[in-house]
């Protein structure tokens, strides 16, 4: 399978403009997953079509059915069906909603026909959005190496429909959520267009929010804390990162423990250790996990043989569950430990195809026995999870009552918080809520260890973090200028470190080497420096607390610490500077 930037190329080989119809008004996409990328964005940085493959096909969507037979597109229309046809010579099929579609084609010497429906002898097939009879036809065929070109937007759809969930009920959804493209009800600006010679960046946060409350309130329904004080556990942070996925227990840090997340047609609920399951006070939430994974469907509850305890919980709930040493080819819902890398494309496939996926485990202990290696990018779980938009990392939680999210009140989120942070460096101005940005730094820092190359949902991130940090430097910091946890300075010098770990040059965000010696208290010194550092910590976890200072780039330092803090657990993190 071509990578996403060579796939890029290839769809916008030879195209100069975007000359669209005025009177099309399409909506804006949503990206998520590993592998879809955009191929246009406007000017207030929508996606506006977008690419991806599933299985082993390929998919090209765009915004608008009418772009699909606007003669003024045909570069780009030849591009997308020689792309998405992976078999030379096959033919090349169109649904009768786009029959233009065809003489704009044969007019360039492409051959193709009018198919009524979907078939196998089809190499590419061109469809609108809003077909309800071959959802599952459409499927298979992408995923059997089928190329699949689709137009449609569904800001009209919902306002036509009574249901209002259109990242899930909207039909061509059905269809290219699978490969991580979602049409939404947002509508695109049309009012500039730019050829992109490199890969646009995917936004950070879509508008999705009310496309998830629903979700929400029946996974907590009638749960006002999930209670984990007697579990004699501790269990990993999740890291919640993807843009349809969403917390579910918090503590007062906003560490979160149990989250959830929607996938293509799927569902996915994810425990930050293995004895949650087990755990007597979680019981009703356990029991609305499973039916909220199972969507309605009333199908096979499968729980892995190591999770019999799980079985017996959810049949005081009234579940009757399968106990399975693997997944079962008629499985709604599987209830597992992910413990190697074995099955995990036909897992993720489970649920972007419909199937729900409840998962318990830690990543403490791995990390333990693999030092030096990320949990976020090698631990046998988030090889899984990762396309979800939620991770395990290192980090362990103590047990405790976790607070759950309240409707109408605001919950930590890495991207929306993420996108706060941009517009508050923009600006100058501008709060977030209290936390939000000592988490956004180490949680940075966190996403920025998983491999990112050649997948563009993560390197969009480092590109925004290379241009925020580019554009306003690391800040100088002084005694009387400490830089500290909960503030933008503080976020920055964590996310940075988080590039710089990541493999990024960071060597022109520092200030020049004479603005760093301009300050007295940033020369190198031959005398010792006394660094007085409130090490109060007001929680039970461990904290970061900031001496304010620098390390000169070149210089070598020697700590010392008294008996007292050193037999204290306290750990010196330097943050050099170069040139």
């Amino acid at each position: 399978m071509a990578t996403p930037s060579a796939a890029f190329e290839a769809l916008m080989n030879g195209v100069t403009s975007w000359d669209l119809p005025e009177d099309a008004v399409p909506c804006e996409l949503l990206l998520i997953g590993e592998a879809s990328f955009p191929v246009m964005v406007n000017d207030v940085g929508q996606v506006l079509i977008a690419a991806s493959s599933y299985g082993r096909g390929r998919l090209v969507v765009v915004s608008h059915e009418d772009y699909l037979v606007e003669a003024q597109l045909t570069p780009f229309l030849l591009n997308a069906v020689g792309w998405l046809c992976s078999s030379p010579g096959a033919a090349i099929g169109v649904h009768p909603s786009l029959a233009p579609l065809v003489k704009i084609l044969e007019g360039s010497g492409v051959e193709a026909k009018i198919e009524p429906e979907v078939n196998d002898s089809l190499g590419v097939y061109c469809i609108d959005a809003y077909n309800e009879t071959m959802t599952e036809k459409l499927v298979q065929f992408m995923k059997r190496g089928g190329g699949l070109l689709m137009g449609g937007q569904a800001w009209d759809w919902a306002n036509q429909g009574e249901d209002e969930r259109v990242l899930f009920t909207f039909p061509g959804n059905l269809v290219t959520s699978v490969a991580g493209v979602y049409f939404t009800d947002n509508k695109g600006d049309t009012s500039f267009f730019k050829v992109s010679k490199k890969m646009p960046k995917i936004p950070v946060l879509v508008s999705c929010e009310d496309d998830l409350s629903e979700d929400r309130e029946e996974l907590l329904h009638g749960i006002s804390e999930l209670d984990i004080s007697n579990s004699d556990c501790f269990p990993s942070q999740l890291l919640v990162h993807g843009a349809l996925a969403f917390p579910l227990g918090l503590d007062s840090y906003h560490g979160c423990v149990i989250a959830a997340a929607r996938y293509g047609r799927g569902r996915v609920v994810v425990t930050g250790h293995k004895v949650l399951f087990t755990v007597g006070k979680l019981g009703p939430f356990l029991l609305n996990a499973v039916r909220w994974l199972d969507g309605g469907r009333r199908g096979k509850i499968v729980v892995q043989t190591e999770l019999r305890t799980l079985s017996g919980l959810l049949a005081v709930g009234g579940i009757d569950t399968s106990i399975e040493p693997s997944l079962t080819s008629d499985a709604s819902v599987y209830c597992f430990e992910p413990v190697s890398d074995v099955g995990v494309k036909e897992l993720q496939e489970f649920v972007a195809e419909g199937g729900g996926l409840f998962v318990g485990a830690q990543a403490w202990w791995w990390a333990f026995k693999n030092p030096g290696v990320s949990p976020l990018a090698r631990f046998p779980g988030n090889l899984l999870l990762n396309p979800f938009g939620i991770s395990i990392t290192s980090q362990s939680l103590n047990p405790g009552p976790f607070r759950t999210p309240k409707a109408g009140i605001r919950t930590y989120h890495f991207r929306s918080t993420l996108a706060e942070f941009q517009v508050i460096m923009g600006r100058k101005r501008g709060n977030v809520e209290k936390g939000w940005l000592a988490k956004l730094g180490p949680d940075g820092a966190a996403f920025l260890q998983i491999p990112a190359e050649e997948i563009p949902a993560y390197l969009s991130v480092h590109r925004l973090l290379r241009k925020l940090l580019s554009r306003y430097r690391l800040p100088v910091a002084t005694r009387e200028n400490p830089v500290i946890n909960d503030c933008c300075r503080g976020a920055m010098l964590s996310l940075a470190t988080g590039l710089a770990h990541s493999g990024s040059d960071l060597s022109m965000l520092v200030p020049e080497i004479e603005d760093i010696y301009s300050s007295t208290y940033l020369r190198p010194s031959e005398s010792p420096i006394t660094v007085e550092v409130d090490c109060t910590n007001p929680g039970t976890r461990y904290c970061w607390m900031s001496t304010g200072l620098y390390i000169p780039g070149r210089q070598i330092i020697e700590v010392s610490l008294p008996e007292d803090a050193a037999s204290a657990d306290l750990k010196v993190r330097p943050y050099p500077i170069s040139p």
